[in-house]
């Protein structure tokens, strides 16, 4: 395998990437203003919730202002608001820290205007993060750095989904995190993973695909590197809140284990198909999720290390995030920018990207529509309404009904799921991967792009049928 990246010339294709840039930034800050220009019908009317839900422009930064005291000048994890069964911001530490420096960023704004220039901050800041994410998967894609860059940049759910949470963040550090592994840099790599986990729970899943094929590789030093910078990085920005705000640092872990079915995830689809027990037992629901997922990684594992060849690491990234976000009880709409560098670096072909795409936009308008006949049919519901009062709702003029609902729910499920299919082909298939057939090995893998195996089952395999038979 060390012949795969004869011929390449990293170096050269690193500095292409710096000179498409200005081109890139350019897109990406092109969309992100489409995307702010989407949410002005709903920033004029100030975030009324029925009004989110009609013109499909929700967003969580300008209402937490508020709910979470930010308004009031309460510190994250520090200070506690009442009100709620959520006494403390129920997001990972990083970014709490992200909502404070907007709140002190918008302290000279008139009371009366700081909440709009919270949001406006807030997407600001978000915006230079997506254009972060498109040059940082730009630089890992190696010489399909402008493709890589433009499919982020152009997709239509960075346009749709960036300003509804702060979810850029953890996605912006952990294509960073990516990048400087692209760079061999592991222990820069680890450090930018563990700030991309002290934003969102979900890079912590990456540290499986780097560990299982370093171990494939036999880079065990870069891998110790990698896994000591994230453990750092991650206990530099959460020990002091932890020592100091110990009840506001775990809120986010009682609150992720106590939550309930969502409306994006497939147990919403299951609780009307045989399992609606489990939208009442969330000991159950997490079981349930927390096993499936298990199951699916314990899969994965056994492909990359039985693959015929190495797969590359934006491939096992994506499946691995594909496996725990499909059993999820949480599977929020921004959750796709999660997926979106990885899908890019996974399989850069346009025509399944294309149709994926199309399906969360489908699943994206249905939740809101949906949304909206929730609202109008119960007075005063919002997002935390219970599940059980809208489970089987008509639709009302201007909304959808629960049926319609779900096969736009089953076509965001659908179209992940073929792309997690396309993956793994393309792993078992290494011949008909794009990226692979245009003579590269894994231009994101760094110290594993063009190694040897060391450590195989196919490799295991064939030692145990070559050794001597006991006569």
């Amino acid at each position: 395998m060390a012949g795969a990246a004869a011929g390449t010339d990293p170096a050269g294709e690193r500095g292409r990437t710096a000179r498409l840039a200005p081109v890139l930034a350019g897109v990406a800050a092109l969309v992100c203003a489409l995307g702010w220009l989407q949410k002005q019908p709903c920033a004029s009317a100030k975030f009324d919730f029925i009004k989110t839900t009609q013109h499909a422009c929700y967003t969580d930064v300008y209402p937490l202002y508020y709910v979470r005291g930010l308004n009031d000048g309460k510190i994250p994890y520090f200070d506690s608001f009442t009100g709620s069964d959520i006494h403390h911001v129920e997001y990972p530490v990083l970014s709490g820290g992200f909502m404070q420096l907007a709140a002190w960023l918008v302290k000279p704004f008139g009371v009366d205007a700081r909440g709009m220039a919270f949001y406006n901050v807030t997407a600001l800041l978000l915006a230079v993060l997506a254009i972060v994410a498109v040059l940082a998967t730009a630089y890992a894609a190696g010489r399909r750095s402008l493709r890589a860059g433009l499919m982020v940049a152009l997709s239509p759910s960075l346009l749709l989904t960036a300003y509804i949470n702060w979810d850029l963040l953890a996605v912006a550090l952990a294509a960073l995190a990516l990048a400087a592994w692209s760079a061999r840099r592991p222990a820069l790599a680890g450090a930018m993973l563990g700030l991309a986990i002290a934003a969102k729970f979900y890079p912590l899943l990456f540290l499986g695909p780097l560990v299982l094929l370093c171990v494939r590789a036999g880079r065990w030093r870069a891998m110790g590197r990698m896994l000591a910078g994230t453990a750092g990085a991650w206990l530099v920005v959460n020990v002091p809140v932890m020592v100091f705000a110990w009840d506001g640092w775990v809120e986010f872990y009682s609150f992720s284990q106590k939550r309930g079915i969502d409306w994006g995830s497939v147990f919403f689809f299951l609780q009307d198909h045989g399992l609606s027990g489990l939208a009442s037992n969330t000991d159950e629901l997490n079981l349930a999720g927390t096993g499936t997922f298990l199951v699916l990684a314990a899969g994965i594992a056994v492909l990359a290390l039985a693959a015929p060849r190495r797969p590359r690491l934006p491939q096992l990234m994506f499946l691995v995030l594909v496996a725990f976000m499909l059993p999820n009880k949480v599977w929020s709409p921004q959750y796709v920018l999660w997926l979106l560098p990885l899908a890019v670096l996974a399989r850069p072909k346009v025509p399944a990207f294309v149709v994926w795409q199309v399906g969360e936009i489908i699943y994206f308008f249905g939740i809101w529509w949906y949304l909206m006949s929730v609202s109008l049919q119960v007075p005063g519901a919002d997002l935390s309404s219970t599940l059980s009062a809208v489970a089987h709702l008509g639709a009302p003029e201007g909304g959808i009904g629960h049926d319609v609902y779900v096969i736009a729910l089953l076509a965001r499920f659908v179209t992940v799921l073929a792309m997690a299919v396309l993956v793994v082909w393309d792993v078992l298939r290494p011949s008909g991967d794009i990226v692979r057939t245009g003579g590269e090995d894994d231009p994101a893998g760094g110290v594993l792009d063009g190694a040897d195996d060391v450590v195989s089952l196919r490799r295991w395999r064939g030692a145990r049928h070559l050794a001597p038979q006991a006569t």
